[in-house]
């Protein structure tokens, strides 16, 4: 089952108060705790720790160690709200929600979401009055919220649909970012960091040697992905044999829980990695379930969830998701693991960047090392590689996202999104470090409109706050060590995964399977478009849709997958209006 919580400030709906716990109390939710003007409200089992100053935490919580915080009360030596902030930022992790009241003065209340994210929460207020929660179309059945789509910001969304911001695609509704507080008064709302990436790239905590930095690395996850397993019971994986994936179906060698596996295999060339997948599950003893990955099965057009506050998955994953629902279900696993971020916080940036932050961090000699890494890695010359590394040494800092207009309105397209609170790189940051940083702050993006996570837990271990601290500190040019992508993670677990996975270079590819779906569906998802609701308020050019669909796709032309991010946005504001 999914943790649910709603927290109403004020009166913001129709209903009275007592009406309105009523109602929620029909939805299968229960109260909690309250404040002054605010109340909690939550599904039965999820579990809550009490603060010293009043406050709550719901969610999973662990400490430093991985033991689990179960016993309802956590035990702090300060009273002080800030504090206990920083000090549950700083001392545990996990997927929580941290809920303050105030204390004094016109604050209402505070609330902190953990780094990983792993816990949903957005939230919309007005004048004091409104609503945090898990899900907003809570919100929308007890009155508190009347759907409206913000059509700006889906056209934010259909102009950088791979950048994660805080504003969502309904109107007024605001996401609070993980590792971010929320501050609510009678004034209305601000937000601000609580955990910062930055931090853990500086040198106080940055690794200089390669065999410890594999080490901690390997320690640091086993405990983590250990101590999920002790939460979740039954598990089921989706591996795909690549080194991500099987680094964390292999973390959960002689656990308790109940662990088994599923692979995704194409009809087309490309996606067949049974061979990896079946090494990794062998070796750890567990039930390895092939699923055919079918074309018929992708969906351009299913609604998202009603949880979804802005488009959804796409073709792809929305054919993996029924895949792994149905498994789960038939199997009778409760939550479902993935590797999803994996090349992100294992350091697998495709450019120059980690060559030119060991020329900065260490000088001449180590620079040229990493720049011979660089080539062996690319399969490029040595000179090559030190004219690209120079470059990103003499370049600025990383440029704004660009702009996708294809097939728009020229008029909707809109200027540069809301910066992420991640994009503010503190002085002197190294290149390589702006560029993973950005992309950690992508893969915010992952959980978003998962039908499979809101039916079940859907862990991504690999970005749980341990795990994201420990590979920030370790440099850019040491993952490239050897001139092999994610080398410290490989050194890390060479010794418990089979032989052909670590060292695997190559990666599955379902861009056969994607063109696939597009040829055989174009038709309709040319007519979807051309008649939907994007059009009729002026976001696509009905035009350039037409012209688009006429043109031939050549082999590896990954033009199409444009399309597939429109239909995402049709299906979601169809689901609205």
């Amino acid at each position: 089952m999914i943790d649910r919580y709603l927290v109403i400030v004020g009166n913001p709906g129709a209903r009275s108060v007592a009406e309105t716990t009523e109602h929620a109390r029909l939805l299968g939710l229960e109260a909690r705790a309250s404040w002054a003007g605010a109340r909690l409200l939550t599904s039965p089992a999820a579990p809550t720790a009490a603060t010293p100053d009043g406050g709550i935490v719901i969610g999973h919580l662990f400490r430093r160690d991985g033991t689990r915080v179960q016993d309802g009360l956590l035990r702090l030596s300060t009273t002080d709200p800030a504090r206990i902030r920083s000090h549950l930022v700083n001392e545990y992790w996990g997927e929580y929600l941290l809920i303050q009241g105030g204390h004094d003065g016109p604050l209402r209340l505070t609330v902190t979401r953990d780094p990983s994210g792993g816990l949903p929460c957005v939230y919309a207020t007005d004048r004091g009055a409104g609503f945090i929660t898990s899900d907003i179309s809570m919100a929308m059945q007890l009155g508190l919220y009347r759907k409206q789509v913000d059509w700006i910001a889906l056209a934010h969304f259909l102009t950088y649909p791979y950048v994660k911001t805080g504003r969502t695609a309904l109107d007024s509704v605001g996401e609070l970012l993980p590792g971010n507080t929320l501050w609510l008064d009678d004034a209305g709302s601000r937000v601000g960091q609580a955990w910062s990436p930055w931090r853990f790239v500086a040198p106080p905590y940055r690794h200089a040697r390669f065999d410890s930095a594999a080490t901690e690395l390997r320690a640091v996850t086993q405990r983590t992905i250990a101590s999920w397993a002790g939460v979740d019971e039954s598990i089921l994986v989706e591996l795909s044999g690549g080194l991500d994936s099987s680094i964390v179906a292999t973390c959960l060698r002689g656990v308790r829980a109940d662990v088994s596996c599923v692979t995704l295999v194409s009809e087309l060339p490309g996606a067949d990695e049974r061979e990896y997948a079946r090494a990794v599950t062998e070796g750890l003893g567990v039930q390895l379930h092939t699923e055919g990955l079918t074309v018929a099965a992708a969906s351009f057009d299913a609604p998202p969830p009603s949880s979804a506050v802005g488009p959804g998955a796409g073709p792809l994953q929305h054919a993996a998701d029924a895949i792994m629902e149905r498994v789960a279900g038939r199997e009778g696993m409760r939550s479902f693991y993935s590797g999803g971020g994996g090349d992100t916080v294992f350091g697998y940036l495709g450019g120059a960047a980690p060559a030119a932050d060991a020329f900065r961090e260490c000088g001449l000699s180590a620079g040229m090392r990493a720049v011979r890494d660089l080539a062996d890695l690319h399969q490029c010359t040595t000179w090559r590689a030190a004219s690209l590394a120079a470059r990103k040494l003499k370049g600025v800092s990383t440029a704004p996202p660009a702009a996708i207009s294809d097939m728009m309105n020229r008029d909707a397209v809109v200027g540069a999104p809301d910066p992420h609170p991640w994009s503010d790189a503190p002085p002197g940051a190294f290149p390589g470090d702006r560029e993973r940083v950005l992309g950690l702050a992508g893969t915010q993006l992952f959980r978003d409109g998962l039908s499979r996570a809101t039916r079940r837990p859907l862990r991504l271990p690999l970005l749980s706050q341990p795990v994201m601290e420990t590979c920030l500190s370790i440099p850019t040019w040491m993952w490239n060590t050897g001139g092999v992508d994610r080398s410290v993670a490989r050194a890390a677990f060479a010794a418990l995964l089979p032989r052909n996975v670590v060292e695997r270079r190559s990666k599955g590819n379902f861009l056969q399977y994607n063109g696939a779906v597009y040829r055989q569906k174009k038709d309709h998802m040319r007519d979807y478009l051309m008649e939907g609701v994007l059009q009729s308020h002026h976001l696509l050019d009905r035009e350039a849709i037409a012209e688009f669909f006429k043109r031939p796709s050549a082999p590896r032309d990954r033009a199409f997958m444009r399309v597939f991010d429109l239909c995402r946005a049709e299906a979601w504001a169809r689901q609205q209006v």
